[in-house]
């Protein structure tokens, strides 16, 4: 087992339909004897969505780690300095916090946690799910990629016909995706159409 006592970070963004993969996910991750140390943004924390109450499943996230979650940015901070993480991944990533992470607003205990996190030059790993993903977010998604020590799990589209420019990560190679990320590579290949 690869990940057999990494300390991997686990962010988990606004993306609500995606949260029982997610789950399933982090649970293979405890799986394989990683310690996963949760991160929820405030959307995640405030929104009751049609696929989940908010505290219900931050709740269970915390079970299934047996850690307790990070919900502040002043709980996020001490990653850094204390050079907690082995490895870190968003996912899901949306949009927004994609675009934000790109120009290094860190104004979510996500976005405070993966500043803190990169500046250890350890690897962040990103799973995006997002409408604008070959839209506005493009550019984005182009400057991540591009940046040292950014990792993508593989992507793509999800929907080509209804939603031309929306793509989601394969969640089921997270592992995988981190992994290779903690050997300095990038999975291949990153981008999996259609989806």
């Amino acid at each position: 087992m690869k990940l057999n006592k990494c300390n991997i970070g686990f962010a988990v963004t606004g993306s609500f339909c995606t949260f029982d993969k997610i789950k399933e996910e982090i649970q293979r991750l405890i799986d394989e004897k990683a310690n996963v140390i949760p991160i929820f943004s405030f959307n995640c924390q405030h929104i009751d969505s049609r696929f989940v109450k908010a505290r219900d499943y931050i709740d269970e996230i915390e079970r299934i780690t047996s850690n307790r979650a990070i919900l502040t940015i002043e709980d996020a901070e001490p990653i850094g300095p204390g050079n907690m993480l082995d490895a870190f991944i968003i996912a899901p990533c949306t949009g927004n916090t994609l675009a934000k992470l790109s120009n290094g607003i860190t104004d979510t205990p996500v976005l405070m946690a993966a500043k803190a996190h990169m500046r250890n030059n350890k690897p962040l790993i990103i799973s995006i799910s997002t409408n604008d993903s070959l839209g506005i977010n493009f550019k984005n998604i182009g400057l991540l990629m591009n940046m040292k020590n950014i990792y993508f799990v593989p992507f793509g589209q999800d929907n080509p016909t209804l939603k031309p420019n929306s793509m989601i990560a394969h969640t089921e190679l997270i592992v995988p995706a981190i992994e290779e990320a903690l050997e300095g590579r990038q999975l291949q290949p990153a981008i999996i159409s259609p989806y």
